[in-house]
Parts: structure tokens; sequence; C-alpha cells
């Protein structure tokens, strides 16, 4: 779809705990080695969440740094809606986003968490066009939490090594003079679903029994093929319908998932690694909190400008996936 857009992302905030996981510290865990964990994702260390530190606590980290980021410019009071992207909520009820809410004290908010996984942050985020496009909403805030550390099984060698924690936040804003969303892409393989789960009420999926009890259980091997097969195709179509070719983008932004991944996909895809922003080499694989941690990065580094082309890609558990094209940070009229 190349829907006509009558929003933008006007501010960014994240945050990652303090505690740090490196590769060596996992080689007392099971048998690994850095030099092993490197060669196969790239991942030379991930951030942890305090026993005490969950999900909302992050998102609320991250949205108090979105809240001093732009000085008094950037507000929460008149925001009419919160969508938080998690797999990994504090609990089944409240949800996060009524938390966030809480302690914020946005009144005059609605409040919901959706969970498309690593997808999570660009479902959401087409949601808040979709929902100030339509004139339903004014300002959205769109937070990506998680904290994959208290669902990952520390005694499986092939998942252990993967996961970190974060959180994300990003204001989309009414501004029909200068919209951001250029298009989107979306995409479901249900039928996948069994390649990477994590177990609930339920401990059978299609007469298959489930493991990991509550943990994360991933056919690694399946899902990258279904990830860099589904994205590359995802990014031509993307690029087929808004009529632009890999030249005309600026930066190119996965879910960080792994950075051989990543590769493969720029590499299918033709999206030179030079013009691809991730967040996976310093703190793994954070799910649905990757690509907001991404551009954050660069955006510390300097190399994300206003008015950038910018291509996210959201795709993970369900399976799910999700692509925008939107230009960066230009503060509405």
């Amino acid at each position: 779809m190349n829907p006509k857009s009558a929003a933008r992302i006007t501010a960014l905030g994240t945050y990652v705990p303090e505690r740090l996981l490196l590769n060596n510290d996992l080689e007392k865990l099971v048998d690994t080695s850095d030099a092993w964990i490197v060669q196969r994702t790239g991942i030379q260390e991930r951030h942890i969440a305090a026993d005490d530190e969950f999900t909302s606590h992050l998102s609320i980290r991250a949205v108090e740094n979105l809240r001093g980021s732009g000085g008094e410019s950037v507000t929460l009071k008149d925001v009419d809606l919160i969508i938080a992207s998690t797999t990994t909520p504090d609990y089944s009820f409240p949800t996060v986003s009524c938390r966030i809410q809480k302690h914020f004290g946005m009144e005059d908010a609605g409040a919901i968490d959706l969970n498309a996984t690593c997808a999570g942050f660009t479902y959401a985020l087409h949601m808040a066009n979709g929902m100030i496009t339509s004139g339903l909403h004014r300002k959205v805030l769109v937070v990506a939490g998680e904290t994959m550390s208290k669902i990952t099984d520390y005694t499986d060698r092939s998942t252990c090594i993967l996961f970190g924690d974060g959180a994300g936040a990003a204001l989309v804003e009414y501004a029909p003079e200068q919209p951001g969303f250029e298009s989107v892409i979306m995409g479901t393989q249900g039928s996948g679903g069994i390649h990477v789960y994590r177990s609930g009420l339920s401990t059978e999926m299609d007469g298959e029994p489930l493991a990991g009890e509550g943990r994360i259980v991933q056919n690694g091997r399946e899902v990258f093929k279904w990830a860099v097969r589904t994205v590359s195709a995802g990014i031509e179509k993307l690029l087929e319908q808004a009529k632009l070719t890999v030249d005309d983008i600026d930066w190119f932004v996965p879910h960080s998932a792994n950075l051989r991944m990543i590769e493969s996909i720029c590499e299918k895809s033709g999206i030179p690694l030079a013009k691809t922003l991730q967040s996976v080499t310093e703190m793994g694989n954070t799910s649905s909190a990757s690509i907001p941690l991404a551009l954050q990065a660069g955006v510390r580094s300097g190399q994300l400008h206003p008015g950038d082309r910018v291509l996210l890609y959201g795709f993970g558990g369900g399976l799910t996936h999700c692509g925008l094209l939107i230009r960066w940070g230009e503060t509405p009229n």
C-alpha cells in the first residue's frame, strides 16, 4: 500500500539497562565462546534488566528520555493514545501501556498493548499513522519495550547468546503539511509459527507438543531462511509500489536479530551494508525494541539526518513482518 498520510514521527527516546552480559560471561554458562558467538551472530554484548526491573520500567525510562530529547517542544500532555509493543509484559494485565499512562498521568489517553513480536515497532507505527491519518487521533505515543532475558533459557546455547533488553519510544503527530509515512507492506505466515515460540496457556500447537516451559524456543535455521527470503522480497515490493529504487534509500533499519541475517538480507536485496543501521552488535536481539535502538544510534552518531528517507523493516515470531518507508525527523508546522 502507498496510502496518503497525515502523520510523522517527531521525537525519539530509548533506554537500556545498566547491567551488561558479555560473550565471556556466557562462556561460563554454556558450551560457547566469544569467537563462536561473534562469527555466527555479530553480537558482542547485551544489556540485561535487573531482577526487579521489568518492561514497564524500561519503557517509562525510554519515554522520559524522549521527553527530554527536544526541550520544551516535546510534551506528553496532549497525547491521546498510547500503543505499547511488547512480548514480555510485566503482567498479563494491567498492560504495559496502562503502566506508562499511570506514571505520566496522561488521563485523556487511551492505552493498548500489541504483540507482533519483533515486528511490533513497525506494526505500532503503522497503527499510529492510520489512527492519525483517519482523523481519530492527533498525537500517539508508540513504545516498544522488551525484557527478553526473563524468558530466555540460559541452558540453551542456541538462543541464550542472542537476546538482550531495552526500550524505545516515538511520538507520532498530526502533520498534514509534512507527512512522514510514504509506504507500507505487511504480511504473515502463520504456518511458520512453530519455528519460534513461547508456550503459554496451551502446551501444543497444531497437534505438536511445545517445549521450553514458557521460555523462547527457536528453530534458528528455519527462521533465518524465512527472514532473508521474506524481507528481501518485501523490500522489492515496497520500493516498487513507492516507485523508488535502492539508491533512493538513505538508511535501511531492519530488526536487529542477527548481524549475519542482516548481511544476507542486504546482499539479497541490493542494499549496501554501509547504509544500514543496527543495534545487535552492542545490544543483542531486543525484539521489538531493536529498531528504535538502531535509530537512536544513528542519531547519536550523526548519521541520521532530518529529511532522510528510511526503510524500517520488522520481522519475527508469528511469523509476521512489516516494512515502512518514512521521512525522518522534521518537526510538523
